[in-house]
């Protein structure tokens, strides 16, 4: 059975994406602008009915230097889905998927506070993690571990 649903899933997306199976899991590798489209047929014609996870990849050397990763879960067939698209480091951008899954919200708010990945259409993009006034971006890979952060003062109780 689940090895029919990967047939079906890499035929389905075999053009204009790059589809593969790696470690069991498929992967569709897709530009930017077609994530939503592709996350709503992942959504409504394959039954991927859960949002695992949104995350990136840095490759600083490269000319597009994020890799922006979605990991998404049928819990009727069991199968775990993997999408990803290729952003640069002048305007990391992608369209948020928020009007799909609630839970994207947060998660796109974890990215953005550790990557600096801005999520078109997520109206509440505040640090999650860090707090405000936090500069750069931690989990980038030329973020300086020795870097300190300016001291914000505690806030009275009220």
């Amino acid at each position: 059975m689940r090895d029919a649903i990967l047939a079906s899933l890499r035929e389905a997306f075999a053009a204009p994406a790059e589809a593969s199976i790696a470690h069991g899991t498929f992967v569709v590798a897709l530009a930017p602008e077609s994530v939503v489209a592709t996350a709503t047929r992942l959504r409504g014609e394959f039954g991927f009915d859960l949002l695992q996870d949104v995350t990136a990849v840095d490759w600083p050397r490269r000319a597009l230097r994020f890799d922006v990763v979605w990991h998404f879960y049928s819990t009727t067939q069991r199968v775990r889905v993997r999408m990803k698209t290729a952003v640069g480091e002048a305007a990391p951008e992608v369209e948020t998927l928020t009007g799909l899954y609630g839970s994207a919200g947060f998660m796109e708010r974890e990215c953005h506070d550790m990557y600096g990945i801005r999520f078109r259409g997520n109206r509440d993009l505040r640090p999650i993690l860090l707090y405000e006034g936090f500069v750069g971006h931690p989990l980038r890979k030329d973020y300086a571990k020795e870097h300190e952060q300016p001291l914000v003062p505690y806030r009275d109780q009220q």
